[in-house]
């Protein structure tokens, strides 16, 4: 099912406390978001932002704590997680939590996967094992027994015997135009993250493409966004908080291939403030953020997640809740 109309609030395992980002969470529902899209890390970016706590533990936590939807933004299968195990947790959590779940998936990068000790292979190898990944998950999700033997992937006799009603839907974290006909055409939704007007436009049109081949309306499919904002009381402190918490944010180069938080850590003393831009928004003026926000919904996106990569959540969430969410307008409110 389409949800529209929806600002989440995106919790990184990588920079806060799992303990702080449940908290927040709960503030988050009462100031007017409406989900959670959570980060699955081994590591964090650079050693600064501190933290890898495991998010499958905590989603349960958010679910018997919170109303929220949720799901993970992204977890990577094949690599740390075999996808039988990723399909029984997403299972077990839509159960628990009937039509809340949704199983957001990726490629991964060898910042998180590289710790198995498997050879790290290029990019496309690791788009077919993802894909593989999602055939596995959704034979399983069917409750029958499953052998799959792929040119990645293998399984043997497995069944899963908790299952959902219905199962969660699966979205996929896209950047590319063949990755983006694949998820039109095989999964349930799309995710990417903040861009050019131009690439969005050429993504959803892949993204729409793969879903007539496979006999879908793209118009019925959600299209979610993660937005990286800074906001904080002044522009200086926006800055400061961007280039000390978030640099990573301001490498404009794929990354996928690091495997060491100090690797990016040694990278981060060259970025720059500029270096930021159409990549995070920094910005002390609230108005301009409801503007950046906008902006995505008049693109088409139905859910919007928001990652305010400085320490000051309370008053990011308190801040948006008063002066940003409620002035948004979504298309079936004309």
């Amino acid at each position: 099912m389409k949800i529209t109309g929806t600002v989440g609030y995106a919790a990184m395992f990588e920079q806060f406390h799992p303990t702080d980002l449940l908290r927040w969470s709960r503030l988050a529902e009462e100031n007017g978001f409406a989900s959670v899209m959570a980060s699955d890390h081994f590591h964090p970016w650079t050693p600064e932002q501190g933290q890898s706590a495991f998010v499958w533990s905590w989603l349960g936590a958010l679910g018997a704590t919170t109303s929220l939807r949720f799901g993970t933004g992204v977890t990577p299968p094949g690599f740390r997680y075999h996808p039988a195990v990723i399909a029984q947790a997403a299972a077990t959590l839509e159960a628990m939590y009937p039509g809340r779940f949704w199983l957001g998936l990726g490629a991964g990068e060898a910042l998180n996967e590289h710790i198995v000790g498997r050879y790290w292979p290029e990019a496309p190898t690791r788009l077919r094992i993802l894909m593989e990944s999602i055939e596995v998950i959704r034979r399983l999700f069917t409750g029958k027994k499953v052998k799959y033997q792929g040119e990645h992937v293998t399984l043997e006799s497995a069944r899963l015997y908790t299952l959902p009603e219905t199962p969660p839907p699966i979205y996929v974290a896209t950047a590319g135009p063949i990755q983006s006909k694949r998820t039109g055409k095989y999964c349930d939704g799309i995710i990417t993250v903040g861009a050019s007007d131009e690439k969005i436009g050429m993504l959803m049109e892949r993204f729409e493409e793969g879903a007539r081949e496979a006999g879908k309306d793209p118009s019925q499919m959600p299209r979610i966004v993660q937005l990286h904002v800074s906001w904080a009381e002044s522009q200086r402190e926006a800055e400061e908080n961007a280039l000390k918490e978030w640099p990573n944010g301001g490498m404009p180069f794929p990354k996928g291939d690091i495997r060491n938080p100090e690797d990016f850590q040694a990278m981060a003393r060259f970025v720059r403030p500029e270096d930021f831009e159409n990549r995070v928004l920094i910005s002390a003026d609230l108005d301009e953020h409801l503007e950046h926000v906008q902006h995505y919904i008049d693109l088409g996106f139905d859910e919007v997640y928001v990652h305010n990569v400085g320490r000051n959540q309370e008053e990011f969430i308190r801040a948006y809740g008063e002066r940003v969410i409620p002035k948004l307008r979504w298309p079936e409110e004309g």
